[in-house]
């Protein structure tokens, strides 16, 4: 599976994030030579730091707003594949520095894009944007592809931003041929082992229970659609190995989020979690003082499943066991972070070879 990355040269940005450690270990798993680039490292504890991935691959240290330094990179190691992560990625934070926000995942991006003409043979690059680069008009379907883009708060409009930013060079300076392809992948809600953001739920949580606090829960009917970070990097897999080979998606973005039936409220996935840690414990109050952030966020991924045969495969309940042991395991200290991470991969590979 995914054979085609095997001895290819990678260009991770972000890759020292969340998701960036979990596609950097996938890829690496899979005999790919990767080159991240990443400003520092987002959380502390940090996932790509436990997992001792800094010797194992070549790991860059500069900011993607700074555009010479980025342009070089690029020059020199001709990647065959481009995922791009980088990004401030908290809703929260970008009320606090928007600046930061826009210029990091706006400008970030238009960086990138520029660096995509230092590459001078054939390549697939996958932008990964967000869910939240809809307008969101809490529409209940679930979002398409071709929906209005948009954003009330800095977070969002950085990101809907950077979406038309994309389709601008794609049209001006990448046209349709055989050499350069790019496509944009938009993910839900992601959650999974590894993941210490400020002011997320599970993080917020595992941190408290690992000192043996009790939690309080904000927003327990709040619903989001969750989704396994697993899931969401094979999306971003499938997408830059389809479009390697078939320049045809040039240009298009895709969906990669849930079933429908993950729509499930914060308090049916506290009580999810306590069936795999038994010792946690919990209380309600309703907060009404939170700034404004998107309160249905569904996505529509039958492109995804037409175009690039990708489906989600892991239930709601499959998600909180996978992400609960995960976390469990860290903190008593009982698995090799490294170890348990692969065996995390190598399991779902074969839940995915049995759909």
């Amino acid at each position: 599976m995914f054979n085609k990355f095997k001895n290819k040269t990678i260009i991770i940005t972000g890759h020292t994030g969340f998701k960036g450690s979990w596609l950097t270990l996938w890829l690496k798993l899979l005999g790919a030579k990767i080159i991240g680039i990443s400003h520092n490292l987002p959380s502390k504890p940090s996932h790509f730091q436990k997992l001792r991935l800094k010797n194992k691959i070549i790991d860059i240290k500069i900011d993607i707003r700074n555009l010479k330094k980025l342009k070089k990179i690029f020059k020199i190691y001709q990647p065959d594949f481009v995922f791009h992560l980088a990004a401030q990625s908290l809703v929260k934070k970008s009320y606090i520095n928007p600046v930061d926000t826009i210029t990091t995942n706006t400008i970030g991006t238009m960086n990138v894009l520029e660096s995509l003409k230092q590459i001078n043979k054939k390549f697939a690059a996958v932008i990964i944007t967000s869910d939240k680069s809809y307008k969101n008009l809490e529409i209940k379907r679930g979002y398409h592809e071709n929906d209005l883009l948009g954003g009330k708060d800095p977070y969002s409009a950085s990101k809907g931003a950077a979406e038309i930013l994309i389709q601008s060079f794609i049209s001006s300076y990448f046209e349709k041929n055989n050499k350069s392809n790019i496509g944009i992948a938009r993910a839900g809600n992601v959650i999974g082992g590894g993941d210490w953001s400020e002011d997320r739920l599970i993080p917020d949580c595992v941190k408290s229970w690992s000192a043996n606090k009790k939690v309080i829960i904000r927003n327990p009917k709040s619903t989001r659609p969750w989704q396994h970070v697993l899931e969401a990097i094979r999306g971003y897999l499938t997408l830059a190995e389809f479009l390697y080979k078939n320049p045809k998606l040039h240009g298009e973005p895709f969906n990669f989020g849930p079933n429908h039936k993950q729509n499930k409220d914060v308090i049916t996935l506290v009580k999810e979690m306590k069936k795999y840690w038994k010792s946690i414990s919990w209380s309600e109050k309703k907060d009404y003082y939170e700034p404004y952030e998107s309160k249905l966020l569904k996505l529509d991924s039958s492109k995804a499943k037409k175009k690039l045969k990708w489906v989600p495969i892991l239930s709601f309940e499959d998600t909180i066991k996978q992400t609960t042991i995960w976390y469990k395991s860290f903190y008593d200290k009982k698995n090799n972070i490294y170890e348990l991470s692969k065996k995390q991969i190598k399991d779902y590979i074969k839940k995915i070879k049995k759909n």
